[in-house]
Formats: structure tokens, sequence, C-alpha cells
């Protein structure tokens, strides 16, 4: 069981109400080894949280929903970064997506595609088409928290079960550190 901040940890199963039903399939069709605790939804942004809590935002990582375009075509990813890096959306994931106009996804769009709440979305059960872009820098780390696909509670999980989720490609992805 992780020791990560002053939070009360269990295994994440045992609790599915504080999952979002996406990521409570996902972790029964995969043992990824993950803790879930419970949080007061208005710390769920990752400043507020880390701060609430005492974890370290090298600790946390975010996930979040790209919508790439090509002409007509319309293509759906995710990304996830340590909390202290920014992703390079434009240049890496654009590329690796083969398209031409990337953003990050409207609130509404990445809520409806992913069927999680807002600050809370994870890479855990997302769409299994979708390709999951993973810094290098998270694949590597022992315990990383994470979204539990609702706002009301975060899953610490192994970066290396991170990379093994579906459609998961681990690379060099941070832009920049935030924290210098």
């Amino acid at each position: 069981m992780p020791s990560i901040g002053i939070l009360d940890w269990h295994p994440a199963l045992d609790r599915p109400q504080l999952l979002a039903a996406p990521v409570a399939a996902r972790l029964r069709q995969q043992d990824l080894g993950c803790y879930l605790a419970s949080i007061d939804p208005e710390l769920a942004d990752t400043s507020a949280f880390c701060a609430a809590y005492q974890v370290a935002m090298s600790a946390s990582a975010n996930c979040v929903v790209l919508e790439g375009r090509r002409g007509e075509m319309v293509r759906m990813a995710a990304c996830l970064v340590l909390a202290t890096d920014r992703a390079d959306v434009n240049r890496t994931a654009r590329k690796l997506l083969d398209v031409r106009k990337i953003s990050f996804a409207s609130m509404e769009t990445a809520v409806r595609a992913t069927e999680m709440e807002y600050g809370g979305i994870t890479p855990i059960g997302l769409p299994a088409d979708w390709p999951l872009l993973i810094d290098e820098s998270v694949a590597a780390t022992d315990w990383v928290v994470i979204g539990s696909g609702l706002r009301a509670s975060k899953i610490a999980c192994p970066g290396a079960a991170l990379a093994s989720l579906p459609g998961a490609q681990v690379l060099a992805l941070r832009q920049v550190s935030a924290e210098g």
C-alpha cells in the first residue's frame, strides 16, 4: 500500500462507488495494483489537492484529453504527464496522431467521450481506440496519483502499470518543467 500524503489508501476495487463506471470496468479486467483514497471534491484540482493532502506535485499526474483534426477526420487521444510538467501537444502529440490541428478537447466533449467527471479524468478506462500518450517520467514513477474518473477520489498506481494500459505509448512528452 502506498504511503503518499496524508490520505487513507485502500485497494481500488474495495470502493467501486468512488470510481467512474469505465474506470471500475477496466480495473476489473486488468489488475493494475491501484489504491484509492476518498477526497473532498472541491479539492480535486491538482494544486489544491496536493496542498491539502500533502502530496508532492512530482507524485501527481494530469490526464488531458486531446482532439486532433485532419480535414473532416477527428481523432481523440489522451496524454499523461507529471503535474510539474506540460505536455508537448503541438509538436510531439500532433505528429504522433498524424493530425494538422490539435487542441485540448472542450469540457463537454471530454466528459461525454470519457464518461468521467471533468477534473477527475484518468487514463484508466478511456475508450479502447484512443491512443494514450504517457510521458516517460510518469512510467518511471514508483507510485503516481491520478484521477479516478470522479472528483471525490484519487487513485495511486505504479507508473509501469499505467504503461500497460490499452493503447499506451511511453515517450518523451513533457515540454517544460513548471517547477524549474
